[in-house]
């Protein structure tokens, strides 16, 4: 049986990427040694992080005066590293879920932390605007996809301050302005690469400012100093996300992934809303396409584990919500194809048939 691979975290790759990664880790560039047990300084693996940067750059339109960083920790090591490099007194945050919520959390031991807006009361179902963003505050944090409940910001925001940015899940899936940021961050095991290794887009003018001492591994200026070679780097991982990044330019780059991400997502939408048996779980305007969202009506809401088993058995990986939320999620990031899509909703449509 096909199994189509909806997870939202390690996540779906292009299949040539895994097997380009998994021959490396036999035979790297024809060395006899595996990808896995060569030195990060060897002369073969310097150029796969200066290609890696390259494409980066190339593919987001980075303007000069920013770095392109590969570290370890994930996403939630920067909730710590953002604060400790750009809070001196005040930073404003936008609490749209979960993983912002951890980011506050962080940034609380730094300085004064202005909530400027959260939708926790209607469990994280909508992207507060309109909100007032203070303009002494060193920089905006936002959160662009909320993987647990389905919402995104897909537009940069028109902030007075620096944005600073967790593009985890969404990054590379659309172009994004970065002149507007001062700090873009994401784990890469979503949309970018296998797990184990954090992208960091900093610009370098930003940092410095603050005049707390910042332990040496925390302080953004040693990796760009370094190269992101202070310390050993996640090898496998960032020779995964250059493979990754020669997949997305090879299919048309960030427009094509953003063209890509917007069919698949309207397709399965229009699914939610037609079939009598689910319904979505945020705000149409602010739904995430990276990240689809749904549960049963209310009705039908006994007949959720059956159908979970009745997908599960039809081949669709990885499309039960989030545990703090249920229901269910498709994850479709870029190497999901739309045929991949169209057979999770032939799935619904036959269990609807059904019942």
């Amino acid at each position: 049986m096909n199994k189509i691979n909806f997870n939202a975290g390690p996540s779906i790759l292009p299949r040539e990427v895994i097997e380009a990664t998994a021959a490396a880790c036999l035979d790297f560039n024809g060395s006899g040694l595996s990808l896995m047990e060569i030195s990060h300084r060897a002369k073969d693996f310097q150029p796969v992080v200066d290609e890696a940067v390259a494409l980066f750059k190339e593919l987001l339109q980075i303007p000069d005066g920013y770095s392109v960083l590969f570290l370890g920790g994930g996403a939630s090591l920067q909730f710590c590293m953002v604060p400790f490099n750009f809070l001196e007194k005040k930073a404003a945050y936008l609490n749209t879920g979960v993983w912002a919520k951890k980011a506050i959390k962080e940034a609380k031991n730094f300085g004064e932390v202005v909530e400027v807006a959260s939708s926790a009361e209607s469990t994280y179902s909508y992207i507060p605007k309109g909100f007032d963003i203070p303009t002494d505050a060193e920089y905006l944090h936002i959160t662009t996809n909320n993987t647990i409940y389905g919402t995104e910001i897909r537009k940069e925001l028109d902030s007075p301050i620096p944005l600073i940015a967790d593009m985890s899940s969404d990054i590379f899936s659309r172009p994004v302005d970065v002149s507007k940021y001062d700090c873009i961050y994401g784990g890469a095991q979503k949309n970018l690469s296998m797990a184990g290794v954090t992208f960091v887009i900093v610009r370098n003018d930003a940092l410095g400012r603050v005049t707390r001492t910042i332990p040496t591994m925390l302080d953004y200026r040693t990796h760009v100093d370094g190269g992101s070679m202070f310390n050993t780097p996640p090898v496998v991982p960032i020779y995964c996300a250059l493979q990754n990044l020669r997949w997305i330019k090879s299919m048309g780059g960030l427009e094509a992934m953003d063209k890509r991400a917007n069919e698949r997502a309207e397709m399965l939408y229009a699914e939610i809303d037609r079939n009598k048996l689910f319904r979505g779980t945020v705000s149409a305007e602010d739904r995430s396409v990276m990240n689809i969202c749904f549960v049963m009506n209310d009705e039908y809401k006994d007949l959720e584990k059956d159908f979970l088993d009745y997908a599960v058995g039809h081949g669709m990986v990885g499309i039960k919500g989030h545990r703090s939320v249920g229901g269910f999620r498709a994850s479709c990031y870029n190497a999901m194809s739309v045929e991949g899509v169209k057979a999770l909703i032939d799935c619904m449509q036959e269990y609807e048939r059904n019942h």
